[in-house]
């Protein structure tokens, strides 16, 4: 019987592994909450697949024990996949593989949700309830099919995102540097500069990589209009968060909504109530009052969980099943 370990496992997705557990009795998954690190990649001892979600890097000195305790994988049940050192892994005979589109549904409706909020101005108005202020004046509202939607990134989740604002009525634009002719009935693609200059809300939707880190930061914020909103449902480091909170404060901008921040991984997914918070920019985020908060759950939907188990454990299997997977990289 083949043995595969799952590392980082939440409560939620414990039913999804079980499901997947039904379809292959011949498997055994192993269930640890823990992450995968160089005092922890013991505890892979006995298996023949390890699969992780974390947020935190492994150690360099990580994939040659994995090598030592006999494995040929590492599979990470997310689409980013920075934490891992892929050409040391490769050094050490290991493939590496991700789940490149587990729901591209589930963060791009979240991009909606959140553009729906802000150009409605939900958040001001849930302020003003809570002071018992039940007053519309001074924040009246956008229709969507009023504006223009500019994705940075046009992959699965961009695209996604695109087609919904579309089928809603908005103009939408698109910057990447592959464009994909399958998407020109739904938006117009443009370089970056005049995404940023023409559209009334930015959504971005890029992978984490060299080249996209600080990709939005103060010439870019510039180019925006001052009335426009910037969503950000990738990776906290493709903007410079501190240009962003001053372009903010200096109403360059007309809000945010972030589900994503650099250092997130110290305090996004813990209940930090009553407690210090470990980030001055976000204790400036949460201070205003044009900006929307939620702690990275793009992913975090009822498709999406399942899915992200599915594929990650059926790449394992495949790997070392000595048969291929589409979600080598």
């Amino acid at each position: 019987m083949k043995k595969i370990l799952m590392m980082s496992v939440r409560e939620d997705e414990e039913e999804a592994i079980e499901n997947w557990s039904e379809r292959h009795p011949d498997v055994e998954v192993g269930i640890d909450t823990g992450e995968l690190h160089a005092d922890t990649v013991a505890k892979v001892k006995g298996y023949d697949g390890v699969v992780i979600q974390q947020r935190s890097l492994v150690e360099n000195e990580v994939y040659a024990e994995l090598k030592n305790l006999g494995l040929k994988q590492i599979s990470t049940r997310t689409a980013g996949y920075d934490v891992i050192n892929v050409k040391l892994a490769h050094e050490n005979g290991l493939k590496v593989t991700n789940v490149p589109a587990y729901s591209p549904r589930s963060v791009a409706e979240l991009a909606l949700a959140h553009t729906m909020r802000l150009i409605r101005n939900l958040e001001l108005f849930d302020e003003r309830a809570e002071e018992q202020d039940f007053r519309w004046i001074g924040l009246k509202g956008k229709e969507i099919h009023t504006l223009t939607i500019g994705i940075i990134g046009a992959g699965r989740i961009g695209g996604t995102a695109a087609k919904l604002f579309k089928a809603l009525g908005a103009k939408v634009i698109a910057y990447d540097i592959k464009p994909n002719p399958e998407l020109n009935k739904v938006l117009t693609y443009k370089s970056l500069n005049e995404v940023l200059q023409e559209s009334d809300v930015i959504s971005l939707h890029v992978d984490l990589n060299e080249t996209t880190k600080g990709l939005i930061g103060s010439e870019e914020l510039a180019l925006m209009k001052p009335t426009a909103f910037l969503i950000n449902e990738c990776r906290g480091p493709v903007v410079d968060t501190d240009a962003l909170i001053a372009a903010l404060k200096n109403k360059k901008l007309a809000g945010a909504a972030l589900d994503t921040l650099t250092g997130e991984e110290n305090f996004f997914n813990f209940d930090l109530r009553g407690k210090e918070l470990p980030s001055e920019q976000l204790k400036e985020l949460r201070a205003m009052n044009n900006v929307i908060l939620t702690p990275h759950v793009g992913f975090y939907t009822n498709v999406a969980v399942q899915n992200m188990v599915d594929i990650s454990l059926d790449d394992v299997l495949a790997i070392i099943s000595e048969k291929r997977s589409d979600h080598e990289i």
